[in-house]
């Protein structure tokens, strides 16, 4: 068997782990598999023989080619107040997940979690997405992050405390989350206030990216008086998987006009993220969702 041929089984093996690295990591489906990508480049230019712990190397290149897209994206950037976006969903008609999907998810990556992950600092992305995620101890991410082990636990603290005071964990079944956001999506096709401002939590956050001016909103009050507004979309709402969590997506005349991601915890709406941006979803695969091409 030719060398390439070999290395190229060898990887397969670990492709899937290097996609759910990058993944968490970019935020971005394309990105992650051109990063992965890019790894595969990098391994058949290197040589094999001195290479003891090959996951373990495809996982640090992995990290290096997603950290320096990230140092990218910031460079040229707008301060992430203006520029802040969703990241991409991972969009499933049911509760049986996709296997590329499911590994994908192995953390219960929900989108609300990805969402706080975008407005951390490519360092502290890195060094809280290796160790915390996938255990990387903190002397291979100094190497990564050219920073000290000590340094490197700091960003990873750091990136701990915003995830934790901004991302809320979902709880519950996904069978009684699906039936609160169900219940959520049945009261906003009746224009039904009373029972949306019940379903969610006091200090539930709204956040829409639609591709101009991205938008952010706090409270009940507040969030079921945008779902009220919104109400007539409602109807077009089909339930939905996404990442791991109850959703849906709204489709009207064969055009996808947003898909919806709910959070929930206790019983109640913690958090909806919603892609609204045409461009990105036209680049989704949501042709079981009745869009059309």
């Amino acid at each position: 068997m030719e060398r390439d041929e070999y290395l190229a089984d060898l990887f397969e093996e670990h492709r899937d782990h290097l996609k759910a690295v990058a993944y968490r990591m970019l935020g971005s489906l394309t990105e992650a598999e051109d990063a992965v990508q890019e790894a595969w480049l990098r391994l058949q230019r290197t040589d094999d023989g001195g290479i003891a712990n090959l996951g373990g190397w495809l996982t640090t290149a992995v990290a290096r080619v997603s950290l320096d897209m990230l140092r990218a994206r910031r460079a040229k950037a707008a301060p992430i107040e203006e520029e802040w976006h969703m990241p991409d969903p991972l969009i499933e008609r049911d509760s049986e997940l996709d296997p590329e999907h499911e590994a994908l998810l192995a953390d219960s990556v929900g989108l609300a979690l990805l969402v706080v992950l975008e407005t951390l600092t490519p360092a502290e992305r890195l060094a809280f997405v290796l160790h915390d995620m996938f255990a990387v101890p903190f002397g291979e991410i100094a190497d990564i992050v050219g920073r000290s082990p000590e340094a490197s636990r700091q960003l990873a603290s750091r990136a701990r405390r915003r995830v934790r005071g901004s991302a809320p964990a979902s709880g519950g079944s996904l069978r009684r989350r699906r039936e609160v956001g169900q219940a959520f999506m049945a009261a906003s096709r009746d224009g039904r206030f009373e029972d949306l401002l019940a379903l969610l939590d006091p200090d539930v956050v709204l956040r829409v990216d639609d591709g101009a001016a991205p938008r952010i909103v706090h409270g009940a009050d507040a969030v079921s008086q945008q779902a009220f507004a919104h109400s007539p979309l409602a109807e077009f709402a089909r339930p939905a998987v996404v990442n791991g969590g109850p959703g849906g997506v709204v489709v009207q005349d064969g055009v996808a006009l947003s898909v919806v991601a709910l959070t929930v915890a206790d019983g109640r709406i913690v958090a909806m993220d919603i892609l609204a941006d045409r461009e990105r979803l036209a680049r989704l695969d949501l042709s079981e969702f009745g869009v059309e091409h």
